[in-house]
């Protein structure tokens, strides 16, 4: 009899690769997977519930709080007619200690949910209750939870209400990432990882971090992307899409748009690169800034921005790269001890990197030779390694072929029996 899986995740799950591939690997391994995510109010698009045809289930909680919004409207609207409420009360003369009572009402409304603290911290309370609601709406018989945000749903549902297995598997290093700096964050997961069965880390470097903290190593399944050949498919044509000479080479990064991953540092190098145009692929919270930087230094026809595409079609955009760039900062052990699903996405198109020479990621780059390793930091760094790629293309095509043979090693095809093995261990 197949098993009912519960998986949380605290996004919208439009992009989210690793997560994509481990319900996929799981329905291929003959278990019965509904997602659990987060609806976008600004995608009318996005739907509450669908089937993938992947063969698992999605289905998104509500990200806004009609309780909420009906307080906080009510708050501005008393907020708007507290000068006419004053004068009424003057003209009808209600009295001093009415008048008290209304202030105090306003007061209070105002103090309690028109702060963003508040008002954050309410959502989150009632996104996260939701989820709670779909995972107890069916018998499920494992509970996994992505990351540190949905821990305690799962928590909940399979120890507190339902006796379960619980999967807690960190994409991320949960006490050292950027806007994670409070120590609760520390504290809170030292306290839930005692209720899991297993606890899954992205690579080794991340499963000893863990251990030193919480005297446990976790399982390691690395974030390999599928086996794919873009040489084989149809590719998009950047060069006409960007209205880029078919000469000059395309210098990419794809990714989130995102504070730390040195993308100021690539506009910086820009003027230094040889030839070239460095081509942004994807949405974040800093695009705005490095639009406004690369009009600021005059490098419209050397920097080009491009939205997010889905995750299934970003190879038949990656294959038009010269060269493509991983080149986070050391903002925090987070980022220093990234294995990075975009190296591997690049080496999946046979586009050699410019990478950052952080322990996990320069070990692949230079053990396979697939590129190119900087001081993510330094602008002329990063020139000084697109420029030797530039001026030395058969260098550049002996790394791409060598992109070919390390796909085969990289890749979720072998990393997913690791994965499927650990859920069989929890029957």
């Amino acid at each position: 009899m197949s098993k009912n899986v519960c998986m949380f995740v605290w996004n919208h799950f439009t992009n989210d690769a690793r997560v994509l591939r481990e319900c996929s690997s799981l329905v291929e391994a003959g278990y019965n997977v509904d997602l659990i995510a987060i609806h976008d109010r600004k995608n009318p698009q996005l739907k509450k519930k669908e089937k993938r045809k992947e063969g698992f289930t999605v289905i998104r909680v509500n990200n806004q709080f009609p309780l909420l919004q009906m307080l906080l409207g009510a708050a501005r609207r008393l907020k708007k007619s507290i000068p006419l409420q004053l004068l009424a009360l003057v003209i009808l003369g209600l009295g001093l200690w009415k008048l008290t009572v209304i202030t105090l009402l306003v007061a209070v409304l105002l103090g309690l949910f028109v702060t963003p603290k508040a008002r954050t911290f309410m959502v989150r309370g009632y996104i996260a209750s939701q989820m709670v609601k779909y995972g107890l709406k069916k018998k499920y018989d494992i509970y996994h939870s992505n990351d540190l945000n949905t821990l305690p749903q799962g928590i909940t549902c399979a120890k507190i209400l339902r006796r379960k297995k619980l999967v807690y598997d960190s994409h991320e290093v949960q006490t050292s990432r950027t806007g994670y700096n409070s120590p609760i964050y520390g504290i809170m997961e030292k306290l839930y990882i005692k209720f899991t069965d297993v606890m899954i880390a992205e690579n080794h470097t991340r499963a000893k971090y863990t251990e030193d903290l919480y005297k446990l190593y976790p399982q390691v399944v690395h974030n390999y992307p599928f086996v794919v050949k873009p040489e084989l498919s149809q590719s998009v044509n950047l060069h006409e899409k960007l209205d880029i000479p078919s000469t000059e080479p395309i210098l990419l990064y794809q990714g989130g748009v995102q504070v730390g991953r040195g993308l100021d540092k690539l506009i910086e190098a820009a003027p230094l690169f040889k030839r070239g145009v460095l081509v942004f692929i994807g949405d974040g919270r800093i695009k705005p800034q490095l639009e406004k930087m690369v009009k600021e230094q005059g490098l419209e026809d050397r920097v080009k921005f491009l939205a997010k595409v889905p995750v299934e079609d970003l190879m038949h955009y990656t294959k038009n790269a010269y060269l493509g760039f991983q080149v986070l900062n050391n903002i925090c052990f987070n980022h220093y001890s990234a294995s990075s699903n975009k190296l591997f996405e690049y080496m999946m198109s046979a586009v050699p990197v410019i990478a950052c020479s952080f322990p996990e990621i320069q070990k692949v780059v230079e053990s396979e030779e697939v590129g190119v390793c900087v001081d993510s930091h330094d602008p002329a760094s990063i020139a000084n390694g697109v420029n030797y790629l530039l001026d030395h293309p058969e260098e550049r095509e002996r790394m791409s072929l060598n992109c070919y043979q390390a796909r085969e090693k990289y890749n979720w095809n072998n990393e997913k029996e690791i994965f499927i093995d650990i859920y069989k261990k929890l029957a």
